[in-house]
């Protein structure tokens, strides 16, 4: 089943049509407790009118376990959910991945619709039809492809996000211009994401969806050119994980805690979108290095996450732990680590092995500046 996605401009209607297009005989509404509280409000009116019943979970991506997914299914069971119900997944990527896989698995599947509310989950997590929980203090460990009947975007709801945040969102629309076109690199290099305007983000939101959409058509199943979307995540999920592991997190700078403290992460823990902007820096050194990509682009991308994402801070130390979690990458095979790499902006090279030297090379260029 494709997944249809609304570029909307009225939430509540475009809802409504999806919802009465969606076969259901009861509605359910995923979310957590501070979409609950911001979200919600812009479209509870609807859900009152469905007597949708509402699922609330505790935020943030640790939370996004084995048990949260029994518990959603605990609410399902006792909700009366059939084989014909209809889940909404109202939150940002924890809900929309943890979502979609909820309701892929209960009574063997019933249909999901995604309203993403961060800017990550808008252009990452909600489109695509890849869902999931973290297991064994591994990123996505355990999930199914399933497509949302529907993926409603509608930035109405970024007025509720703080800066950092949106940054974290904004870090994957960087990564869809890399690998896509100079011309919408160069835009997104050069837009103010600290002070942004919605209605231009909204136009920009829409494009970058395009690109994955384009991509997720050709491959739904990742196995070959959708692997492009992975770029940046190699070294950017190990950044993620290893944060998770440290005690408080504390594994980002002092620029990031004055940007803004994020409400929907643990204290101090690297958000996912921050993680992906280390690894593009990462990577791209990498592409540079082996696939021929331009130094003078790398450099600028660089500056603009340095100046927009400060430093992440790890030690030549923790190099083998870093190793050891990219080790255990999905996309791996035989123990060997993959990347996806550029030989530019646009020219992909899927399927590319960097040493391990290669590697720590990349490292100390993320953390030693540039």
């Amino acid at each position: 089943m494709q997944q249809r996605v609304i570029i909307s401009q009225d939430i509540e209607h475009d809802l409504a049509q999806a919802i009465a297009e969606t076969e259901h005989d009861r509605v359910f509404v995923l979310t957590d407790d501070i979409t609950q509280e911001c979200c919600l409000p812009k479209v509870a009116v609807l859900f009152a009118k469905h007597n949708a019943t509402i699922i609330t979970i505790r935020h943030d991506d640790t939370n996004k376990t084995l048990a949260t997914l029994a518990d959603v299914w605990t609410a399902l069971q006792r909700g009366g959910a059939t084989r014909h119900s209809l889940l909404v997944n109202l939150g940002g990527g924890m809900v929309t991945d943890l979502g979609g896989f909820a309701a892929a698995t209960f009574k063997r599947g019933i249909n999901f619709i995604n309203i993403p509310t961060t800017l990550l989950a808008m252009v990452d997590a909600a489109v695509g039809g890849k869902t999931g929980i973290n297991f064994g203090g591994l990123k996505n460990e355990v999930g199914a492809f399933a497509n949302a009947r529907y993926v409603i975007v509608n930035t109405c709801f970024l007025d509720t996000l703080d800066t950092a945040n949106l940054c974290s969102g904004y870090a994957e629309m960087l990564k869809h211009s890399l690998i896509s076109n100079a011309q919408m690199w160069a835009e997104h290099v050069n837009f103010d994401i600290l002070q942004p305007d919605l209605a231009e983000l909204q136009r920009m939101v829409a494009a970058s969806i395009a690109v994955k959409e384009h991509i997720v058509a050709d491959d739904p199943h990742e196995h070959g050119i959708r692997k492009a979307l992975n770029f940046g995540h190699t070294i950017g999920h190990a950044l993620e994980e290893f944060s998770m592991q440290q005690p408080g997190g504390a594994v980002v700078s002092a620029r990031l805690l004055q940007l803004a403290r994020a409400r929907t992460a643990p204290k101090n823990t690297l958000l996912h979108g921050y993680a992906v902007a280390f690894g593009l820096i990462g990577e791209l050194y990498i592409s540079a290095r082996k696939a021929g990509f331009p130094t003078a682009r790398l450099y600028q991308t660089a500056r603009f996450i340095r100046e927009n994402y400060g430093a992440v801070a790890f030690t030549c130390d923790d190099y083998p732990t870093l190793l050891n979690l990219m080790r255990h990458d999905k996309k791996n095979t035989s123990g060997t680590i993959n990347f996806t790499l550029l030989h530019d902006i646009g020219d992909i090279r899927i399927n590319q092995t960097a040493t391990d030297e290669e590697i720590r090379e990349a490292l100390d260029f993320i953390r030693e500046g540039y």
